[in-house]
């Protein structure tokens, strides 16, 4: 007999919730209650908030413990590093996250369940629900299996920048200029915006990105762009 998926995905997250419908709500990306208004149910949106809290403090307390000779600004930008929308995201897909998310059919066919931001997103709103119904001694034992490798990975580079700093570097060198960052388009409730960010240098757009604020709109442009001119 095939499983559900809430039982699958605790499968492969080794935690068995008390309450599963918490997990559920873990999963609900806004775009499935456009399509579904009669429920009661509610996006993921403030466990994400909870899960964001949550896992910075984890990895702050690891680095801080495991790295006592590092000053503040590297353990920030080493933090930045660890917690940013694209290792968060590739850290949802190994163990397919994706395909357990509740999405529009619109948002489905616009590739969500691969879309970097809404696996990170949902990769924090996980987080969120296995402190609500586990408490901290679960989420330490799932940060420790799903994200400290990562955290291990990272730390063990000769330079640790978060995105921005990275890209910003990078377009000083090749072309001379300093990026900036300008609001293409903010969507949404105030409690629950997206922002569409674009990184320009001069005049010319490079790439865009999106977030559920500023900051991580902006750090997903730098990575996109970071992208564009360091392919590999």
């Amino acid at each position: 007999m095939n499983q559900n998926p809430l039982s699958r995905l605790q499968k492969l997250i080794k935690i068995n919730f008390k309450n599963p419908s918490v997990l559920k709500q873990a999963l609900i990306h806004r775009s499935y209650l456009n399509e579904n208004r009669n429920t009661s149910l509610q996006s993921n949106e403030r466990y994400e908030f909870l899960g964001d809290a949550v896992l910075e403090l984890w990895v702050s307390h690891e680095l801080f413990h495991l790295f006592p000779d590092f000053d503040e600004g590297v353990l920030t930008n080493l933090r930045a590093l660890i917690v940013c929308t694209r290792n968060l995201a590739q850290i949802a897909s190994s163990f397919n996250l994706g395909q357990f998310l509740y999405l529009s059919k619109g948002e489905e066919s616009n590739h969500g369940r691969i879309n970097p931001t809404i696996l990170a997103n949902t990769f924090e709103a996980l987080i969120g629900s296995i402190y609500l119904d586990k408490g901290l001694k679960s989420v330490d034992k799932f940060l420790e299996t799903f994200v400290k490798p990562s955290l291990i990975s990272i730390s063990q580079q000769k330079i640790f920048k978060d995105p921005k700093s990275l890209f910003q570097e990078i377009a000083q060198a090749q072309k001379g200029i300093t990026p900036h960052y300008q609001t293409l388009k903010e969507s949404g409730p105030d409690h629950q915006k997206t922002f569409e960010v674009a990184v320009l240098l001069g005049q010319d757009i490079i790439a865009t990105g999106q977030g559920n604020s500023k900051q991580k709109a902006e750090e997903a442009a730098a990575i996109a762009a970071t992208q564009k001119f360091n392919p590999t």
